[in-house]
């Protein structure tokens, strides 16, 4: 099939645009007249629709990608559904963004729990604010490069007033095709430095649903996690996708290892951590890797113990300088734990913004990899991949 010429395509959208002004709701108020209109998205031509992934050309009929697990935003809205099930003050808000968030799911079990503010973000935060002053439990789903511009109300409206607003921070890290202005690069660093927020972030999606039941849990402070795009690594789940709440700032090793290696992962790089680990084991090198889960507060005796036991700790996040490796190196240096013979190098993304391409090659280019981090590890060893 040929793709419809633009004298074709104009009149149909003609059409579809004047379809969607037929409902409008006009109010009277001080002279004022306030004008509501009903746009749908996702209608008539497929070209014209929102958001098309790869398509096949002769029908138009878009195809997805098949996946043993499902994405990250789909297990934070079922995690976030089955709270809910159990608390009724839990409400989701999105700007937006139903679809993208997940919270479409959520919306189609408690309708009257979801609240869509349109495409206005420092309003979604200064409203959920507002619901958790009031005694509910607002989750505030915003994608992490969307959630800049909510900063303000973040520190002066969230923060500051110590409310426990909880915020699920979708698209961290690197996102991909959608390119620099949606990696979701600075959440960590920009959050993490407010006094009173809970800052996560889950290394699988298990533990995305641990987190969704620690922030439920958090009722005397404002909280948030991050997870990335893309879908799950297959990790056994709680029953009935319901997660236990994880102690507040601690840590968790997940590999032991006997030799002077340590590496420290925060989000889901502690995957490509375990693949580091298990290179460097190929060559003789034991290497024991942590899940830090908290990087505020952060786990100070996790922190004492990989750098009393190993000589040399790599500490690695997909996101900005400023951001979890800050606060490893700020409490190493407060503490004297670099004072001796510790070897610590912090792996981040590099301090420019990545073009478009497929989130492996993106993380190849941040030099993030299993391999970079590995690589990192050989040099401060004084050794190279054979």
């Amino acid at each position: 099939m040929s793709l419809p010429r633009r004298e074709k395509v104009m009149p149909l959208l003609r059409l579809h645009l004047i379809k969607c002004m037929v409902i409008t709701i006009r109010h009277y108020l001080i002279g004022l007249e306030v004008n509501f209109v009903l746009v749908v998205f996702n209608t008539g031509v497929f070209l014209l629709r929102v958001g098309v992934v790869k398509f096949d050309p002769k029908s138009g009929k878009q195809m997805k990608n098949k996946s043993a697990t499902r994405s990250y935003t789909q297990y934070f809205a079922e995690s976030l559904i089955a709270e809910a099930d159990e608390d009724d003050k839990i409400v989701g808000i999105h700007a937006a963004m139903s679809g993208g968030t997940g919270l479409n799911l959520f919306q189609k079990r408690f309708p009257d729990r979801c609240f869509d503010v349109g495409i206005a973000e420092q309003h979604a935060v200064t409203f959920a604010a507002g619901l958790a002053s009031e005694g509910l439990k607002p989750f505030c789903a915003i994608y992490s490069s969307f959630l800049q511009r909510g900063f303000d109300q973040v520190a002066h409206d969230v923060d500051l007033q110590k409310l426990p607003v909880r915020f699920a921070i979708d698209r961290a890290g690197l996102v991909g095709a959608d390119g620099p202005t949606h990696c979701g690069s600075f959440d960590t660093t920009f959050l993490a430095c407010l006094p009173n927020m809970v800052v996560m972030a889950p290394s699988n999606e298990t533990e995305l649903m641990h987190m969704v039941a620690t922030a439920a849990a958090i009722d005397d402070r404002p909280s948030c996690f991050r997870y990335p795009r893309g879908n799950g690594i297959g990790s056994i789940l709680p029953p009935n996708n319901k997660g236990t709440p994880l102690q507040i700032g601690k840590g968790r090793v997940l590999r032991e290892g006997s030799g002077r290696v340590a590496i420290l992962g925060y989000g889901t790089i502690v995957q490509s951590c375990m693949k580091a680990a298990e290179q460097l084991q190929m060559l003789g090198i034991s290497t024991t890797v942590a899940d830090a889960r908290f990087c505020k507060p952060i786990d100070g005796d996790l922190l004492r113990q990989l750098a009393r036991e190993h000589e040399i700790l790599i500490t690695a996040e997909e996101g900005s300088i400023g951001g979890f490796s800050t606060h490893v190196s700020h409490f190493l240096c407060m503490n004297g734990l670099l004072d001796g013979k510790l070897k610590w190098r912090p792996m981040v993304l590099p301090d420019r913004y990545i073009d478009h391409g497929s989130q492996s090659d993106q993380i190849k280019e941040a030099g993030l990899s299993s391999k970079h981090i590995a690589a990192t590890v050989l040099s401060l060893l004084g050794q190279t991949r054979g």
